[in-house]
């Protein structure tokens, strides 16, 4: 069984001794581990310790750790002032890239082609802001209207590599 840290608040300690010691009732034999985790949970309010555990939120699904070799091949991609000056040939190296470009977009704005095309130009150098903007869509990182005439950026929280990124991206434009 996994070790769980759950917070359990008793309101009554005299009641959920009580109640903890009615459950234990009389037997000779001791209850197993579950046993006495199910005890403290019904003393506690709750029918058993699943219950117990279902009314905490979900735990945060752990990040993937940073893969450094990746990191320092998508690095090679930019120049010193942080402009892409060649795609990456992978698509995992180009999802990174582009959360670097992603971070130039203005958050909550919807752009037009030609304002996209102009952030575009300001931090890649090789002349394919086209490839940029659909790539961009593509990895889901903004959204085009219909007609395409309206950009917007989609927010999401960066993973721990695309942060590790732009921040050693930053230092080195310092």
């Amino acid at each position: 069984m996994a070790r769980d840290a759950i917070a359990l608040e008793i309101h009554d300690v005299s009641a959920f001794a009580k109640a903890l010691r009615a459950g234990l009732g009389t037997d000779e034999a001791l209850p197993g581990h579950l046993g006495f985790l199910n005890l403290i949970a019904r003393a506690a309010g709750f029918r058993n310790f699943q219950h117990l555990k279902a009314r905490l939120p979900a735990a945060p699904a752990p990040e993937a750790p940073v893969n450094e070799r990746r990191l320092t091949q998508v690095l090679r991609c930019f120049d010193a002032e942080g402009r892409l000056i060649r795609w990456p040939g992978k698509t995992a190296q180009q999802a990174l890239a582009l959360r670097v470009l992603w971070s130039h977009l203005p958050a909550r704005v919807e752009m037009s082609e030609p304002e996209v095309n102009a952030v575009m130009e300001r931090w890649h150098t090789f002349g394919d802001r086209a490839l940029l903007r659909r790539s961009l869509i593509d990895h889901g990182l903004a959204t085009r209207r219909i007609d395409g005439r309206g950009y917007r950026r989609v927010e999401s929280a960066p993973p721990a590599e695309a942060r590790t990124l732009l921040r050693r991206l930053a230092a080195r434009a310092a």
